[in-house]
């Protein structure tokens, strides 16, 4: 089935929403080093179809770029952008990647256009999407990109850039003054960090802005806020235009793009497309409304504008994210590589974090239906169309730990509650750092973790499990003090790293 343009794939809007305007000046392009990809859009492609391009799918794209966007990666481009387009009132995005140019080589010969794929059980769509008009390597040019940030066009500033991202210290939310790009960014170079970025560009401009965070912190807004507030204080920096800061709560699964998806977006599209996401039918943005400068019509495309974003951030970062942290270390060390493999065996004890541990912490919404939204997480995460890799998620824990499941574990303790599952997801991380390999043996699992060696070198010679675990609450950045003094955490820690390292992943889990 080939896609028809402007297909709708399940996505946030019910309509085409293509924006208006057309390309002008000031179009598509890329910022130092950026070239085209496999041919690029146009030539001499040696029989291949051609390549996703205006030229190739011809529609309709904003004509002024209002959004910069620092961190253009799947995630954005399968969710805010897609917001965006079906706003459908002519909002323009300048995309910003900001570790790799990978991005900007994709996507730049395409004139910006990339494809959205929709899968759910049974069922596979795709749509083209065209609010992406600049693309930017932050790294070939940094002093552009604080210049785009200071545009008086540019009304929003918006971020997902994950959590390591903002160099922060995550157990007290204050910027690392220490981190040596953040101390050099502070010096006065061009700024390379995504707050060095923002600052500089909110120095330079006198026109209103939103800074809208849309990576899971808690209390996002308040966080970054608080963020762009130390460095400008550390660098003697004063910001002179109006700033809003609204907390938002994003919500869409999508995995890592693999070559099979290429296919299969060639295969729908009819054209070559090597900027292609993928993701899942759901989609949730929930948003404070509190803009200095107007936005897109985002509540006409789906989004929800409340004045307390709190309850619906906590509701996602501790049942959506927990339990995806939980999984993705249980099932990594049993030896799932796709989630929705391991969901099956291990779906007994993600149910009981959810039920005993996560839900007494939660002040849910009038008329929110807890109880199918927990129903649906499951049925999420067994979804076997996305091919979302336990090691994925496992990625960046000492920065995911304390947003996912240590807001949990401190409520709990402080009802005098014994948080037993949480504290299970806590040990698995500890077993996945310590061990290093599923178990029984194997392909050795991934540690991709700002805090890596430092981690590594906590557990190293280590046999014990009680050692592991009290090497590892020692980390203060993670835990914090209140965690590693606490009896009742430590011991269930203790207990189930014990467990893990006898009996294995798969068994404590199936009996506890």
């Amino acid at each position: 089935m080939a896609a028809r343009r402007g297909d709708v794939s399940g996505g946030p809007g019910r309509g085409a929403g293509g924006a208006a305007g057309a390309a002008g000046a000031g179009g598509v392009g890329g910022v130092g080093g950026v070239g085209g990809v496999d041919g690029g859009a146009s030539g001499d492609t040696g029989g291949a179809p051609a390549r996703l391009s205006l030229a190739t799918w011809p529609r309709q794209v904003p004509s002024d770029i209002r959004v910069v966007h620092l961190g253009i990666g799947a995630f954005h481009r399968a969710h805010q952008a897609v917001y965006t387009e079906d706003a459908g009132d002519g909002w323009g995005v300048c995309g910003v990647s900001q570790r790799s140019g990978d991005v900007v080589d994709r996507l730049a010969p395409q004139d910006g256009l990339y494809s959205v794929l929709v899968r759910g059980p049974g069922e596979e769509s795709a749509r083209v999407i065209g609010v992406v008009r600049r693309l930017m390597f932050a790294a070939a040019d940094p002093g552009a990109v604080v210049d785009a940030i200071a545009d008086p066009a540019v009304r929003v500033v918006s971020l997902t850039v994950t959590e390591k991202g903002y160099r922060h210290d995550p157990a007290t939310g204050r910027l690392r003054l220490t981190d040596p790009e953040i101390a050099r960014d502070i010096a006065g170079r061009p700024p390379r960090t995504v707050i060095g970025q923002i600052v500089r560009g909110l120095a330079a401009r006198r026109a209103p802005v939103t800074v809208l965070c849309c990576d899971n912190l808690p209390a996002n807004g308040t966080t970054v806020r608080g963020l762009v507030d130390d460095f400008a204080a550390a660098a003697g920096v004063r910001i002179g235009c109006d700033v809003t800061f609204p907390a938002t709560m994003v919500d869409r699964i999508t995995p890592a793009t693999t070559p099979a998806d290429l296919t299969a977006a060639e295969r729908l599209l009819g054209v070559r497309d090597l900027g292609a996401v993928v993701t899942e039918p759901f989609s949730q943005w929930v948003i404070e409304d509190t803009f200095a400068a107007g936005r897109p019509a985002w509540d006409k495309a789906g989004a929800i504008f409340t004045d307390d974003v709190a309850p619906y951030e906590s509701m996602k970062l501790r049942l959506l994210n927990g339990a995806h942290s939980m999984l993705a270390y249980l099932g990594a060390l049993a030896g799932f590589e796709l989630v929705a493999d391991a969901i099956g065996p291990l779906g007994g004890a993600i149910g009981r974090l959810m039920d005993e541990d996560v839900t007494p912490t939660l002040a849910v919404p009038r008329g929110f239906d807890l109880v199918a939204y927990k129903a649906s997480l499951l049925d999420r995460f067994a979804n076997p169309a996305l091919r979302h890799r336990t090691t994925q998620i496992a990625m960046d824990g000492s920065q995911k730990l304390p947003q996912r499941l240590l807001g949990t574990v401190r409520d709990r303790l402080a009802a005098g509650a014994e948080p037993r599952w949480a504290a299970l997801a806590v040990a698995a991380w500890m077993r996945y750092v310590w061990a290093g390999a599923p178990d029984g043996g194997g392909a050795p699992l991934p540690l991709d973790d700002p805090l890596r060696d430092r981690l590594r070198a906590s557990v190293a010679d280590l046999t014990d499990p009680g050692a592991v675990c009290a090497a590892l609450l020692a980390i203060p950045e993670i835990f914090g003090p209140d965690l590693r003094e606490s009896s009742v955490f430590s011991g269930l820690v203790a207990d189930w790293l014990a467990r893990l390292t006898r009996d294995g992943s798969l068994h404590t889990t199936i009996n506890p």
